[in-house]
């Protein structure tokens, strides 16, 4: 007969845990909530060790010390604790603590919450405590209440110990009939996963399976249907008692499997009852595997975590057995996990299993208990990576494809492709930086464990994040701002074109020829850096997501203070800027330029303003006419000047005489109305164009 035993026999962490709690815990005025696990044995130990079993918060006394075990509670239960003084020791398994945040999240949403797996069960019952009891619980794919999910939004958690197969057709068929959004948390416990993925291997390898476990164990019953579905001989057994060598016989190949709450010295003595049993023919298999019940150093691994069971205590140490040993080995009394180690305490727990690691697999056998802590430490680490926790190391190394690093007893592998958006030539420059990253996948065999990760999932998601932020606050911002309104704005940068100016949040661009009425060459000879100013909407583009805006169109003009500061009279000292053949425009300040015609630059007739005049000169003249209104004003530098002693009219005789022997100017002159955009026509109206009449009677008298 050919034996095959699953891996992953005995208890889980999670019970493991519990177990440990109830086995350490001083039994005075001690309760565990519910079966601590589904096994006569152990409830019997615990029991033994004076804890009671309440079925109901509401038989805990006032006071007492509450056990939860791994299953976990609702949420109302901690409160129900809190409130009549019971002190809780939990000792929820870490994978359901992680489901019970989801719920709790997922019940502040409008998302109907479902939880796939069998309602009766604690951890399920307890889930939907997080919840209010408000979420469906499905355990099959063909449930009705599939159906009821076609028009609402879903989110889909599933009991640790649920079987993956039926977990996953759910959820297809959930996809299939759902017309809105369905969120899946994959929940179920990865020691779950591998037990069944083990018996489903064994299942279709054997000609008969035994499933050990407890009658009531969920997870035991889900390793048996999975067998069944495999295997048409599978005998399921509570423990050794119950196995019957007359029905196995005759199998060549046999497999053996053991539910989570079942102790892995079960599995030990059904294989040593199988043994010893003289119906059973034992093949060289068969054999093996007995021998190495007898001496499994073979079996043994450096780094190797194994259950050992407490057999005696001494001054050097605890000894223990192991799996598949039939002799003891000493676990020494430094490597004991306790603070002072007293050989009497440990000989009250003979019998007890305690977890250990082989630091030596040669012989002797070396163990230690100090470094479980560490290593528990890291496997919670790794669950809460695998569920998507991101986390950092430092690298390493790297090679041809990527960067290298270590976290505790696992390396992590970043291919080059995934440490940032976009190509990355230079790998070297990594080594010694710190990196923040996302498992994509996790490898755990007995020679190798390896996370392979993903910084540039991180990235991608705050960028997302970032675009997502940005957009939703573009979109209020456009909502709020419309041509004409006056906004507050804090100057970030200038150009040589304008300034970018802050405006709750959002880059607009005040262009330079909005800046001032009079015209700027360097933006900051209006705004300041750093600084804060009031400007006016001028253009809102929500398309293209630019906003423009003015800082002028709050300033007064040039001309609309002229009349307070000027009058018709007032002498005033100004500039010449420009010179035109009727004249010369004379900047009095910014943005505010009056006009001296020709006929008003000097009592003598100028042919041209030049003959007199310059740019940039600076000249004092008089204001003859004001108009604020059509911005105009007209100048005289005459008004100013003595008038002349004799003033001397030439007769048109002589006048034409004397231009007629003038060379001509061979280019022709423009006609007036073409002048200079008008402004001949402009400025000579009023008479002020020329000569005056009483200028022309004067000359007559004279003569």
């Amino acid at each position: 007969m050919n034996v095959k035993v699953a891996k992953s026999s005995g208890f889980c962490s999670g019970v493991r845990n519990a177990v440990d709690t109830a086995m350490s815990v001083e039994g005075d005025n001690v309760y565990i909530l519910g079966e601590l696990i589904h096994k006569p044995s152990v409830t019997e130990q615990v029991g033994a060790r004076g804890i009671r079993t309440a079925e109901d918060v509401s038989e805990v006394p006032d006071g007492a010390v509450l056990m939860l075990r791994s299953h976990g509670v609702g949420e109302v239960v901690y409160a129900e604790c809190e409130r009549r003084g019971i002190e809780v020791i939990d000792c929820t398994c870490a994978f359901v603590k992680r489901i019970q945040e989801i719920v709790r999240r997922l019940a502040a949403t409008d998302k109907t919450i479902v939880i796939t797996g069998s309602a009766a069960h604690p951890e399920v019952i307890g889930l939907n405590g997080w919840c209010g009891g408000r979420a469906i619980v499905i355990d099959s794919p063909d449930s009705p209440q599939i159906a009821a999910l076609a028009d609402k939004n879903v989110a889909v958690v599933s009991q640790t110990t649920f079987s993956e197969e039926k977990f996953d057709k759910i959820i297809k068929n959930i996809e299939k009939e759902c017309k809105k959004t369905v969120e899946i948390f994959k929940t179920i416990c990865y020691t779950t996963k591998e037990r069944q993925r083990e018996a489903a291997q064994l299942a279709a390898e054997c000609d008969a399976m035994i499933v050990i476990g407890g009658q009531n164990s969920s997870n035991t019953q889900k390793l048996y249907d999975i067998c069944r579905a495999r295997c048409a001989h599978v005998f399921r057994l509570t423990d050794a008692d119950e196995f019957r060598a007359d029905k196995i016989k005759n199998f060549l190949n046999v497999g053996i499997v053991s539910g989570a709450s079942t102790p892995l010295t079960q599995t030990q003595e059904v294989l040593f009852k199988m043994d010893n049993n003289t119906e059973v023919k034992a093949t060289n298999e068969m054999e093996e595997v007995v021998a190495q019940m007898d001496n499994g150093q073979s079996k043994l691994k450096r780094g190797q975590l194994v259950t050992a069971i407490i057999s005696s205590a001494s001054d050097e140490g605890v000894a223990v057995l192991l799996p598949f040993f039939k002799k003891e080995i000493l676990l020494e009394k430094d490597e004991i996990d306790c603070e002072e180690y007293k050989p009497e305490d440990f000989a009250a727990k003979i019998g007890e299993e305690i977890e250990v690691m082989v630091v030596s697999a040669s012989n002797p056998v070396k163990l230690s208990q100090k470094i479980i802590k560490q290593l528990k430490e890291e496997e919670g680490k790794i669950a809460a990576i695998e569920a998507g926790e991101e986390f950092d190391v430092v690298c390493g190394g790297f090679n041809k494809g990527g960067l290298t690093a270590t976290m505790g007893t696992y390396s992590v592998f970043i291919p080059a492709k995934e440490i940032r958006m976009g190509y990355v030539k230079d790998l070297d420059k990594y080594v010694g930086k710190k990196l923040r990253l996302k498992a994509l996948e996790i490898k755990k065999t007995d020679r190798k464990k390896e996370i392979i990760a993903s910084q540039r999932v991180i990235l991608e998601e705050e960028k997302a994040a970032r675009d997502a932020a940005k957009a939703e606050r573009e979109a209020e911002f456009f909502a709020n701002i419309h041509v004409g309104d006056v906004v507050e704005g804090k100057v970030e940068r200038v150009t040589n074109f304008g300034a970018f100016v802050s405006v709750n949040g959002f880059d607009c661009l005040a262009h330079i020829s909005d800046l001032s009425w009079s015209g700027v060459k360097n933006v900051t000879d209006v705004l300041e850096i750093g600084k804060k100013y009031e400007f006016k909407v001028l253009k809102v583009d929500e398309e293209n997501k630019k906003v423009s805006i003015g800082y002028k169109q709050l300033q007064p003009q040039p001309w609309d203070l002229v009349a307070e500061k000027y009058a018709e009279g007032d002498i005033v000292h100004g500039k010449v800027v420009r010179i035109v053949p009727f004249g010369a425009f004379v900047e009095i300040e910014n943005g505010v330029d009056g006009l001296v015609h020709v006929s008003q630059i000097s009592h003598e007739w100028l042919e041209n303003p030049t003959s007199a005049l310059n740019i940039g000169e600076e000249i004092d003249a008089k204001i003859l006419v004001l108009d604020p209104a059509s911005k105009k004003m007209t100048l005289s530098i005459k008004a100013l000047l003595p008038e002349p002693e004799v003033t001397r009219v030439r007769q048109r005789k002589d006048r034409d005489e004397e231009r007629s022997d003038r060379p001509r100017n061979k280019k022709a002159r423009a006609p007036r109305e073409n002048r200079e955009d008008g402004e001949y026509r402009e400025w000579s109206e009023g008479g002020l164009g020329g000569a005056s009449i009483a200028e022309m009677l004067q000359n007559k008298n004279d003569n």
